[in-house]
């Protein structure tokens, strides 16, 4: 699948304003890495809530963004293993603290369950940006979640069959993609992180400002 079905928009000349919000540096790679590395024409926005103060994550995470032609910001949630419950409320003012404006075409986050077995912060974080779109906090033309499941955490994460959108990454990209996972962000070659760099990547679109439902339609309801 091209990288042009997900982002074909009538916008005339200006820059596509693109932004990702997620729980923690590495995802942004491990989700959307490949849709990133195959539009180098974007200028993409990447806010991770969780570990902003650590000393090993945070520098990697800067380089990450090099590597992906991006800009971003850290927030500092707390994101201990027992993944204690964060009020909501908090998640939303990080994300609106973080975000450098209002107005984006293009919003990637994680999806209502997570990419995975499970981890809280990212189910959060697609709830805050969810009803952070629904009460009009944040104007997106176009959200879209990362769309994977692990079956029950019987295998490593694979874009979901029932995807809107899969995008197959080429060789080059691929590549790059899981060089920065192991490269710049350390994983053994044996982790699950690096299980997890597939050689696809999918993701749900909605149009919804309200309910935010899958469009029935799929891909034709990309282009407006």
């Amino acid at each position: 699948m091209v990288p042009v079905d997900l982002h074909k928009c009538e916008l005339g000349k200006r820059p596509i304003r693109v932004a990702l919000v997620v729980a923690h540096p590495d995802d942004e790679t491990l989700w959307a890495g490949g849709l990133l590395l195959s539009n180098p024409e974007w200028s993409p926005f990447i806010v991770s809530l969780c570990r902003g103060k650590d000393a090993d994550r945070a520098p990697r995470f800067a380089k990450a963004l090099a590597c992906l032609g991006a800009e971003g910001a850290m927030g500092d949630l707390n994101d201990d293993p027992e993944q204690t419950l964060l009020p909501t409320r908090d998640v939303k003012a990080a994300i609106c603290d973080l975000l450098p404006g209002r107005e984006y075409d293009l919003l990637l986050t994680h999806a209502p369950n997570g990419e995975y077995t499970r981890h809280r912060r990212h189910e959060e974080v697609s709830n805050a940006v969810r009803d952070l779109r629904r009460e009009g906090v944040l104007s997106v033309e176009r959200l879209c979640q990362f769309a994977y499941e692990d079956g029950g955490g019987a295998y490593a994460p694979r874009p979901r069959k029932e995807a809107q959108f899969h995008l197959a990454l080429f060789d080059d990209v691929w590549a790059r993609k899981r060089a920065i996972i192991t490269g710049i962000y350390g994983f053994a070659e044996d982790s699950w992180e690096v299980r997890a760099v597939s050689r696809s990547e999918g993701f749900s679109y909605f149009r919804d400002r309200g309910a935010l439902r899958p469009s029935r339609r799929g891909q034709q309801e990309v282009a407006p």
